[in-house]
């Protein structure tokens, strides 16, 4: 009978990892904060929205926030539809249900997109954080902001990922010309700015988030390919790998089976900064009118917002500032405390 020893062997060089990086307090509070801006992003219909969380509505209940929510998960629409007429787009929740109907509305009645009469106004009970311009509210537009946060810091560095580690583990594992080739690559896509080479690319693409989390992904894989090409240079001589190539075991197998498992650990470090880059990218971009367009809130363009009107009402500036200064810090710290945690020699230097 064959025993796998990897098997608790992984397990506890996982609890290891784990055990180092709770003992770094910055790490768990970045953890903590990221933990918390993911569920704000995730929950953003139940905090901040104009459908009510659960009403009574013609006799029956309906749960229209709660659908929203169910939506943003993968087939979440095709699993759960919404009811009428709360599918309807025109219609307005807010004039169908009276004072004397059951509804229960998130902490925050406003929707991202919904403009008011109250223009330009300052925090108050009513709106937390006050109004933009157009009326609209504020920490409405900042908590939906985060949800697009969100999406361009994973998708584009899931992106990156997939690129960076075909091309890094191809470039280590093969070696020679495909190695010398590969790397020049890198090397020349390293040589650009990376912002100015994403500016650049937008110029000929129409602004949108879909085509910000592309491109930032195709121009920010460089670091992780180089990480992959190390380990993958570093462990492909060792024993493992030999018993494995003596077992027949072809290239593609040898990579994606034995060599990559034991490479991600610098890779994850380098995807966990790469999301704070991308944050800040994204926000960036949609400052300058090349990311996420108005009306759909975004914390880059909330913020330009606020510049045009910096005047008039300066209480605009703070909360986007606040949240992409918060969240690039988080992710930083997490970044840190996990790469001590799996390299005990940088945590001993540091």
């Amino acid at each position: 009978m064959l025993i796998d020893a990897r098997q608790p062997a992984a397990n506890s060089h996982r609890r290891r990892v784990w055990r180092r990086f709770r003992s770094s307090r910055r790490g768990v509070i970045g953890l903590a904060v990221v933990v918390m801006l993911l569920s704000v992003a995730l929950l953003a219909p139940l905090i901040a929205g104009d459908r009510p969380i659960a009403c009574r509505y013609e006799g029956a209940l309906h749960f229209p926030a709660l659908i929203d929510v169910a939506h943003r998960f993968p087939f979440g629409k095709w699993l759960v539809r919404d009811s009428l007429p709360f599918s309807n787009v025109g219609f307005d929740a807010k004039r169908a249900l009276d004072n004397d109907a059951f509804a229960l509305w998130p902490p925050i009645p406003y929707g991202p997109l919904e403009i008011s009469e109250d223009a330009l106004a300052s925090p108050s009970r009513r709106h937390w954080l006050g109004t933009d311009g157009n009326g609209r509210d504020l920490a409405a537009r900042m908590v939906h902001g985060a949800v697009v946060s969100v999406k361009v810091g994973f998708i584009s560095m899931g992106i990156a990922a997939i690129v960076g580690v075909l091309i890094g583990s191809t470039a280590g594992y093969f070696g020679g010309w495909t190695d010398a080739i590969l790397s020049r690559l890198v090397e020349v896509v390293v040589c650009f700015p990376s912002f100015f080479l994403i500016l650049a690319v937008m110029v000929w693409l129409e602004p949108g988030i879909g085509n910000v989390m592309v491109v930032i992904g195709l121009t920010r894989w460089t670091s992780i390919a180089r990480f992959t090409r190390g380990e993958f240079m570093r462990l492909k001589r060792l024993d493992f790998v030999v018993a494995a190539r003596a077992m027949g075991a072809g290239p593609i197998r040898i990579m994606f089976r034995q060599l990559l498992p034991n490479a991600l650990a610098p890779v994850l470090v380098t995807i966990t900064f790469g999301v704070a880059q991308a944050i800040l990218l994204e926000a960036g971009l949609s400052w300058l009118g090349f990311g996420v367009q108005p009306p759909e809130p975004s914390w880059g363009n909330v913020l330009r917002s606020a510049y045009t009107n910096l005047r008039v009402a300066p209480h605009m500036v703070y909360p986007p500032c606040v949240a992409i200064f918060v969240a690039v810090l988080v992710y930083n710290l997490v970044g840190d405390a996990l790469r001590d945690a799996i390299d005990p020699r940088v945590r001993g230097r540091s």
